[in-house]
């Protein structure tokens, strides 16, 4: 019963691990930028947006679309940052393995 009880406690180990680096992710941040930095979208890792930038300039009442087009981008990059950030935190404590 001993590799049961050593499995129970790596399992708990595992779950203690994966609480506090949630908890860190949920404090750090990522900026994602768009335009040459025209719209900054910045993100935790947990994925929540905690702020949009938009520059002045990047404005421009009759092309809308292109401010639309650069706040997906930078929202985009943002998220990547983000799965970045969370996957080199969550890879150590998994040892690798891949967990949704």
């Amino acid at each position: 019963m001993k590799d049961l009880r050593d499995l129970q406690r790596l399992a708990k180990e595992m779950q203690a691990g994966m609480e506090r680096a949630q908890a860190q992710l949920a404090e750090e941040t990522v900026e994602g930028t768009a335009g040459g930095g025209a719209v900054t979208v910045v993100m935790t890792g947990t994925q929540e947006i905690r702020s949009v930038r938009i520059a002045p300039e990047a404005v421009d009442p009759s092309d809308v679309e292109t401010l639309q087009d650069l706040v997906l981008a930078a929202t985009r990059d943002a998220l990547t940052r983000s799965k970045e950030l969370a996957s080199s935190k969550l890879g150590g404590i998994t040892g690798g393995l891949q967990l949704p």
